[in-house]
């Protein structure tokens, strides 16, 4: 089982909070505190530690509860007690897994977002599309894409909210950002390329008609799309 930190003793002192590019000043030590929580517990639900067949049940029976509750009702909907009641599994068995919500929320992502594989076939364009058009399908129809929109707006308003987006969303870009990288060093795509600013282009439309339209950009449009904005070397 995965270990957690003991929340009950004082916190260590910081001199400094950790500094995230790209994220207000002000809600940086948001960032400090729940990467540090949430990194004793980490993606893996512990099955290569011997552990108990029931109590991965009632992990994996409480993590889609969490997403489910978020999916049909919001961030907010997502507390402790409610996620007890949806799953049927104790208040006090969550907490001996989970110091709060926020790294049972986090959890859920990591653990429930199907993962997107790379292929090892074809030229570097031919791997970035197979890895957007699984992106697509992904954001068409899963319970992990119907959270999207609750977290995003919650961290309009919530720093612990907009902490863990920051944290999500740079681990979701960052497979595509290391094809990239290899692409570009291997001679493959333009040496001049920003991987990190190409990732976000080429991911962003997928996502945002995800948001902000009724018609999702689906698979077969994908080709399209790095065609017109991948560029050849």
């Amino acid at each position: 089982m995965n270990a957690v930190r003991d929340t009950a003793g004082p916190a260590e002192p910081r001199t400094q909070p950790r500094l995230v590019p790209g994220v207000d000043p002000d809600v940086d030590p948001y960032i400090d505190r729940v990467s540090d929580r949430v990194s004793d517990l980490g993606a893996d639900p512990g099955r290569d530690r011997g552990i108990d067949p029931r109590v991965a049940r009632s992990r994996q029976v409480v993590l889609e509860a969490t997403l489910a509750l978020m999916a049909e009702s919001g961030y907010g909907a997502v507390t402790i007690e409610a996620v007890a009641a949806r799953s049927g599994v104790a208040k006090s068995t969550i907490y001996r897994h989970w110091p709060g919500r926020i790294e049972l929320i986090h959890d859920a992502f990591q653990e429930l977002k199907p993962s997107l594989t790379t292929s090892d076939e074809g030229d570097v364009r031919e791997r970035v599309v197979h890895l957007l058009e699984e992106l697509a399908r992904l954001t068409q129809a899963s319970t992990w894409s119907s959270c999207l929109p609750s977290l995003i707006d919650a961290a309009e308003h919530d720093p612990e909210a907009k902490a863990l987006h920051h944290r999500l969303a740079t681990a979701g870009r960052q497979t595509l950002v290391d094809l990239l990288t290899r692409g570009v060093k291997d001679g493959a795509l333009p040496t001049d390329l920003d991987a990190e600013l190409m990732a976000e282009a080429l991911a962003g439309p997928i996502l945002l008609r995800r948001l902000m339209s009724l018609e999702p950009l689906g698979p077969a449009k994908v080709r399209h799309l790095v065609d017109q904005l991948l560029p050849q070397r």
